[in-house]
């Protein structure tokens, strides 16, 4: 039994654990290191993304909050406008209405002076025919014809009576 892989050799068993230390000096300095480093990074990246998770859903809390307020605050200022823009077409309407009464009673007004102008104006015609009238007649009771002074103060006297008259 002479197998050489199962004896001890003391030079191969120096050799071998000198190869394995120096083996792993450079696995540590070039890989273990550099592995590490990466996976040290990767936590922060990931440490980071969190963060930056959590500080994105507070904001998107504030913004939603805000919204809200803003949204509210629309709302209020929107009822307001048509609260006001009902006040401001009542207030209209009503002016509208009173500036309506106003000039129909100003027609009215208007028509009744016309009437009190038209009333004069159709008595004065009247009388006017009346005294021509008076005129014609008292010339034919007197079957002579009335100068034309005559006539005028015929018909001044005429017209004072009536004026005495009424």
């Amino acid at each position: 039994m002479d197998n050489p892989l199962v004896q001890v050799n003391p030079g191969l068993f120096f050799w071998t654990i000198l190869t394995f230390l120096a083996l792993l000096a450079l696995l540590t300095k070039y890989a273990w290191k550099p592995l590490l480093k990466a996976l040290e990074e990767r936590r922060a990246t990931i440490e980071k993304s969190v963060e930056d998770a959590k500080r994105a859903t507070a904001e998107l809390q504030q913004v939603q909050v805000e919204s809200a307020r803003l949204l509210a605050l629309a709302r209020s200022e929107a009822s307001a406008i048509v609260t006001r823009s009902r006040a401001d077409a009542d207030r209209f309407g009503e002016e509208m209405r009173a500036k309506a009464r106003d000039e129909a009673a100003a027609i009215v007004k208007n028509a009744e002076k016309e009437i009190h102008l038209e009333t004069a104006r159709a008595v004065a015609q009247i009388r006017t025919e009346a005294v021509e009238l008076s005129l014609a007649i008292a010339t034919k009771l007197l079957r002579r014809n009335i100068s034309a002074g005559d006539n005028e103060a015929l018909i001044n006297e005429a017209v004072g009576q009536f004026k005495s008259v009424q």
